[in-house]
């Protein structure tokens, strides 16, 4: 007998059937053989730095949407939906402190998941979340009492991760709060620490302060390149990773949107949430509407050729950079799902006419670095 079987007998004779059954399916989900393909299109990855380490999914459920601006948030069928994500092998979370009540469904989750999940699937869930302070003084008092906050409403004894956000680089004190987030992490209160919206001048300076920093998570699609021309080579030197989000630009890399004419708003899709907003703003900075359509024409194709959706593909894509370790895919909790898709994205192999393919589209748009900055540039 496998040692997959025999894990799975044991857990349906130590178990009711119902929960048997269910511990034996995340007991196959999470046994893989070894191979290229299977190394490349793993479902997990470590973050490191120096001793510390976190393994997350490689597709992260994005909360920014609990927010407001995507539709009312019913708590119960958000944590319901966090659940199913989580049962189907999509279980890192990313979440913010100022993400309306992101947070606290998380605590509400994790809760249910210690109740009604086996003790190792708990330890796969991840919850990554940042801090995003006011411009005020940096002390160890005014950040512990932050993180204590995070800690009580996601109701953990340590953060997985803390990614941390600053405003305004002429005022150095993100230097001071991220020298007492490394105290919090020296004392438990944080697993790994990263940063989101960091370009690369300032990230080798944190490094350079000796900051632990696993990851920096920044904006990155098929269109929005910008992560590879800089922050890349850093990351390479020093092992950093991205967490990249905007990767399926709020729903503008998908099905919806090809063969849409953007001179006839009634023809196509309203952009009616605050990421579509967002990020139609960043296609009309990279590139003219018909551009677009030849991206999104090339990318169905390739889509059409793996029998995956569009935004599968544009998430493949990105993943493939070496320095990305994982994707941000949204989810709006409790109101819609593409749990099928976005697992989808984790076994497709893209080859190098694909690659090629999309590459050859996404250069013939401006180049964002110029147009805009490095990494998280466009927030200051």
């Amino acid at each position: 007998m496998s040692s997959c079987l025999f894990f799975c007998g044991k857990l349906l004779s130590s178990s009711s059937p119902a929960t048997g059954l269910l511990r034996c399916h995340w007991a196959l989900r999470s046994v893989r053989s070894v191979s290229t393909t299977e190394e490349k299109n793993a479902r997990v990855v470590t973050l490191k730095n120096g001793s510390d380490s976190l393994v997350i999914c490689r597709i992260i459920n994005g909360m920014w949407q609990t927010s407001g601006g995507w539709g009312t948030i019913d708590s119960d069928a958000a944590v319901e939906a966090m659940l199913s994500h989580a049962d189907a092998g999509l279980t890192s979370f990313d979440m913010s402190n100022h993400y309306g009540p992101a947070e606290d469904l998380y605590g509400f989750f994790i809760n249910r998941v210690r109740r009604e999940r086996p003790p190792e699937f708990l330890e796969e869930i991840k919850g990554l979340t940042k801090w995003v302070p006011s411009p005020v003084k940096m002390t160890s008092n005014y950040v512990r009492d932050s993180i204590n906050t995070s800690l009580k409403r996601m109701n953990v004894a340590s953060l997985d991760m803390l990614q941390f956000h600053w405003w305004d680089y002429s005022n150095s004190g993100y230097l001071d709060a991220l020298k007492h987030l490394a105290d919090l992490k020296e004392e438990g209160k944080i697993k790994t620490l990263g940063l989101t919206n960091f370009d690369t001048e300032r990230l080798q300076i944190i490094l350079d302060n000796g900051i632990p920093i696993v990851s920096n998570q920044v904006q990155h699609s098929v269109i929005d390149m910008r992560p590879q021309k800089k922050m890349a080579e850093l990351c390479r030197l020093t092992g950093v990773k991205l967490i990249t989000y905007g990767t399926v630009m709020g729903g503008l890399l998908s099905e919806k949107f090809l063969n849409v004419d953007s001179s006839s708003p009634s023809s196509g899709p309203t952009l009616n949430t605050p990421s579509l907003q967002k990020y139609k703003r960043m296609v009309d900075a990279w590139g003219s509407w018909s551009l677009f359509q030849v991206l999104l024409q090339t990318l169905k194709n390739i889509a059409s050729k793996h029998g995956v959706s569009i935004p599968s593909v544009a998430v493949r894509y990105v993943l493939n950079q070496e320095s990305v370790a994982g994707s941000m895919v949204g989810v709006r909790l409790g109101l819609s799902e593409h749990i099928k898709d976005t697992c989808a994205i984790l076994s497709l192999d893209l080859d190098e006419e694909d690659m090629s393919s999309i590459t050859e589209v996404s250069m013939k748009g401006r180049d964002l670095l110029k147009a805009i900055g490095d990494c998280g540039d466009e927030y200051r």
